[in-house]
C-alpha cells in the first residue's frame, strides 16, 4: 500500500469515526416532555425549576444533565441533587439544605458588637445553612474581634439540629485581653521589606487607618518611594485589600490624614472623589453604609468611571451587578428631580428599600445642592412604605388548569408586570386573559 492510499484510508476513517460520534451524540440527546420533582418541603417546583434552567421541549445529553446538576448546587439551597431522564421524564431529586432559626454570639456582652460581628457573617438567619461556610465565617468574627483590639481571640462553633430542618448556629467566642497598638513599623530596612511583598504597602495603609497610627518618617519615605512596585502586584490580591479597607468602620477619616490619603489616592487612582466622603460623613449615621456606597461614592460620575474599576480589579459580577445599578438610577435621578416623588412605591419594589436607601446617602454625598432636609426627608418616605405582595402565585395558577412547567412562570412574571404598571391592582378578567394568551 503506498503512502498516498494510506493517507486517503486514514482520512475516510477519521470522517466516519467524526460522523459516527456526531451521530452517538445526538442520539444521547433526549427531548423533556415533563419534569418531576421529589424532596423539596420548603423550595417551590417553579423555583427549582427556574434556578436549574430547564425547558420543556428541551433537548438534553449528558452535558446539559451535569450543568443543570451545577446551577441547582450554586444556589445553596441544596446538600444533594440527583438527575434521571428516562422516557422523556426528567426526574430531579433533592435534599434540602436546612433552614437556620437562629445565630447565637456568646461570650460577648457588647451588644454593638454582636450585631456588628452579625452583619458581617455569611450566614444569615432565615437561610439556608451551608456547612463549608461556618470555617469562613469563624475566620470572619476572628477579624473582626481583631479590630476591635481582640487579638487572642477563640471560636469555636456548636451546630444544633432541630427535627423541623432548621438549625440553631451557635458562636461560643473567648475573648483575650483588649490591646492598644500606637505605632506599627516594618522590622529591619523598610525598603528591604517592601521590596519582598510590595502588598505591605496596601496593608501598612489599612493598619494605618484601623489604628491611627503615627508613621515614622523613614517608613513614609519607603512606601512612596517603591509605590511603582503596586503594578507587580495581581489585581486580586489588591482588590482584596481595598475591600478590607473599606470595610473599616473608620474608613471615613482618610481625609484627616494629608500624608495618608496622598498614599490611598497613588495606589488607587481611579478614586477621583474622595472629598465627596466628607458630605457622606454628614449622613452616614441615617444608615449603614457598606462596601457598595462607598465605591459608588468615590467612582460614578457621568463618564462611567466605575466601569474602569470594574475591569482593572475584575470585581464581582455582583459588585458590577450593584454599581451598575446605582449608576442607572443616579443618572435617572439627575434627569428627573421628582425621582423620589413620582414611582417611589415601584421603585422601592423593584430594587428593595436598602437600594433606594443607598442611592439617597449616594445622591446626597455626590450632589452638593442637596439639603440634609431633603435627604432626611426622602429617607423617612422610603421607610414608611409598605411593600405590595404580588397575589398571585403558582398554587393559584394551577387551581385554574395551568401545569408546572417554563410557561407556567413566563405567565407569572407577565402578570406581575401588569400588576405593578396597573399601580399594583390586577383584575380576575385580566388574569383569565393572560393564561388564555400563553396557553394556545
Amino acid at each position: 500500500m503506498s503512502k498516498i492510499e494510506f493517507k486517503y484510508k486514514l482520512k475516510i476513517l477519521l470522517f466516519f469515526l467524526i460522523l459516527f460520534s456526531i451521530i452517538t451524540n445526538f442520539s444521547l440527546a433526549e427531548n423533556i416532555k415533563d419534569i418531576k420533582i421529589n424532596g423539596n418541603n420548603r423550595i417551590t417546583n417553579e423555583t427549582i425549576i427556574l434556578f436549574s434552567g430547564i425547558k420543556t421541549n428541551q433537548d438534553i445529553d449528558e452535558n446539559d444533565l451535569n450543568e443543570i446538576t451545577k446551577n441547582l448546587y450554586k444556589t445553596n439551597f441544596f446538600s444533594n441533587v440527583s438527575l434521571y431522564l428516562e422516557n422523556n421524564v426528567l426526574t430531579i431529586d433533592i435534599t434540602e439544605n436546612p433552614l437556620i432559626q437562629t445565630i447565637v454570639i456568646n461570650g460577648i456582652k457588647r451588644l454593638s458588637l454582636v450585631e456588628q460581628i452579625k452583619g458581617i457573617l455569611l450566614q444569615k438567619e432565615k437561610s439556608s445553612y451551608v456547612e463549608n461556610k461556618i470555617k469562613e465565617d469563624q475566620n470572619r468574627i476572628l477579624n473582626s474581634l481583631r479590630v476591635n483590639g481582640y487579638y487572642f481571640s477563640n471560636v469555636t462553633t456548636n451546630i444544633q439540629r432541630n427535627d423541623n430542618n432548621t438549625v440553631d448556629i451557635v458562636y461560643n467566642v473567648e475573648l483575650g485581653e483588649r490591646s492598644l497598638i500606637k505605632n506599627i513599623k516594618f522590622i529591619g530596612d523598610p525598603q528591604k521589606r517592601i521590596e519582598e511583598d510590595y502588598l505591605r504597602i496596601v496593608r501598612f495603609v489599612r493598619f494605618k487607618i484601623m489604628y491611627d497610627i503615627v508613621v515614622e518618617p523613614t517608613t513614609s519615605d519607603a512606601i512612596k518611594q517603591n509605590l511603582d512596585g503596586i503594578q507587580k502586584i495581581s489585581k486580586e490580591r489588591i482588590l482584596i485589600e481595598l475591600l478590607k479597607i473599606l470595610s473599616l468602620k473608620n474608613f471615613l477619616t482618610i481625609n484627616q490624614s494629608s500624608n495618608l490619603r496622598e498614599i490611598f489616592s497613588m495606589i488607587f487612582p481611579e478614586f477621583l472623589y474622595l472629598n465627596r466622603l466628607e458630605r457622606l460623613k454628614k449622613v452616614y449615621q441615617y444608615s449603614k453604609v457598606n462596601v457598595d456606597i462607598l465605591l459608588a461614592v468615590m467612582l460614578i460620575d457621568d463618564k462611567e468611571n466605575h466601569e474602569y474599576f470594574i475591569h482593572k480589579y475584575n470585581a464581582s459580577n455582583k459588585t458590577k451587578e450593584t454599581l451598575e445599578q446605582f449608576y442607572k438610577n443616579l443618572i435617572k435621578l439627575k434627569n428627573d428631580k421628582e425621582f423620589f416623588e413620582k414611582n417611589l412605591i415601584k421603585n422601592v419594589y423593584l430594587n428593595g428599600k436598602n437600594h433606594l436607601i443607598a442611592l439617597n446617602l449616594i445622591n446626597f454625598s455626590i450632589n452638593s445642592k442637596v439639603k440634609i432636609n431633603d435627604f432626611t426627608k426622602t429617607l423617612n418616605k422610603i421607610l414608611k412604605i409598605k411593600i405590595p405582595i404580588f397575589p398571585i402565585d403558582g398554587e393559584k395558577l394551577k387551581q385554574k388548569g395551568m401545569q408546572e412547567g417554563q410557561t407556567l412562570g413566563i405567565v407569572l412574571k407577565t402578570l406581575e408586570k401588569e400588576w405593578i404598571n396597573n399601580n399594583f391592582k390586577i383584575s380576575n378578567e385580566k388574569v383569565e386573559e393572560i393564561i388564555k394568551l400563553n396557553s394556545n
